[in-house]
């Protein structure tokens, strides 16, 4: 080949080159779609864990959301309040100060303390249990299952099964409601870090029905709502309840707890 061919032939795949670049570049700047620079700061912001604790599709769907003044600035309940400091910063809003969650099991009834009514020998997934005699293996209909769906939903590997029953590792936990979404018995519930007093029972059974079941089952006695200056406790349903807005953790309550289920 001499030359000419040379030149000619880098000239057309130059010349090819600069076309496909500049048709690239005019249709990028046309066709391109606007970022939103709050959003991205936003995100920046977010801690990526994409627990979807939050409500949204991930730390994306909530950096939108916040950008759009649709979701508020401490949305976030992994990322706390330092976080929200930082997004409120950038949002130039303020941020209300929330106290700190973590997730309680109501339910203390492990494998000591409750009573079965069989061996079961199958799926070991607490929301398959609903299909299975009785709900489950458990004389208590109410309790923990053990079986660790709540486990599997955690992404902070702040909740794990001991001695049949589920247990927060509240230090761990970041209050993302994930377990909560999770357990088919609706026994985990948000509680505030601080407080040290909670009923550790689900039941709505009558006395004599708890009593053959569980040996820690509430059965309604109401000793704790009468002992309770602060009248925090009440019982409803068979089964005693914490306001914890107005719960001062004095401990009377557990003191004349017949059965030894608030904790």
């Amino acid at each position: 080949m001499n030359i000419v061919g040379i030149v000619i032939a880098a000239v057309i795949v130059g010349g090819t080159g600069l076309f496909i670049g500049l048709f690239l570049g005019f249709f990028g700047k046309k066709f391109a779609v606007e970022v939103d620079e709050k959003e991205e700061a936003v995100r920046g912001q977010l801690p990526g864990n994409n627990c979807g604790g939050c409500g949204f599709p991930g730390c994306d769907g909530l950096a939108k959301a916040i950008a759009a003044g649709e979701a508020p600035v401490n949305g976030c309940p992994v990322g706390g309040a330092d976080v929200a400091a930082e997004i409120a910063k950038i949002m130039g809003a303020e941020v209300a100060v929330s106290a700190r969650q973590t997730a309680f099991v109501k339910c203390m009834g492990d494998c000591e303390k409750t009573k079965v009514n069989y061996e079961y020998d199958g799926v070991k997934d607490c929301s398959m249990l609903q299909f299975v005699p009785s709900g489950g293996p458990k004389k208590c209909n109410h309790g923990c299952l053990g079986f660790g769906s709540c486990v599997k939903a955690c992404g902070f590997d702040a909740i794990h099964i001991v001695d049949g029953i589920a247990v927060v590792d509240k230090e761990a936990c970041k209050a993302c409601g994930k377990c909560v979404a999770a357990c088919p018995q609706h026994l985990i519930e948000l509680v505030p870090y601080e407080q040290n007093t909670f009923v550790a029972c689900s039941s709505k059974e009558k006395g004599k029905t708890v009593m053959q079941a569980c040996d820690v089952g509430c059965i309604g006695c109401k000793k704790c709502e009468k002992n309770c200056e602060a009248q925090a406790i009440t019982v409803e349903d068979n089964i005693a309840h914490i306001d914890y807005s107005k719960c001062t953790n004095c401990g009377k309550c557990k003191e004349n707890c017949p059965r030894k289920c608030i904790i």
